[in-house]
């Protein structure tokens, strides 16, 4: 790893760090899911900038695939937390 990169992975960690006390304390519940979103990007950033420096093709295809998971595992959740939070507003309207 170079200084560039490791600047880098230090200010991602920085980020997720953030992201989990923000998680932790968010008043409300879209707080916390947007902490989660931003946890989820800031770790695939992180997993992407591991792989670019990793030298090893098996660890750099792995972390790639965990990457690309932990991506599609967070646009899923803010997904469906969007759906549940728009039923809830429909639900209020009707009654």
């Amino acid at each position: 790893m170079n200084h560039l990169e490791g600047a880098l992975a230090l200010f991602l960690l920085c980020n997720l760090l953030l992201a989990l006390v923000r998680a932790a304390r968010g008043p409300t519940a879209a707080d916390r899911m947007l902490a989660a979103l931003l946890f989820g990007s800031t770790g695939v950033g992180a997993l992407l900038l591991l792989a670019h420096a990793d030298g090893a093709a098996a660890v750099r295809a792995a972390l790639l695939d965990v990457a690309l998971l932990l991506a599609l595992l967070a646009a899923i959740a803010g997904l469906a937390f969007a759906l549940r939070a728009w039923g809830r507003e429909s639900r209020n309207d009707r009654a």
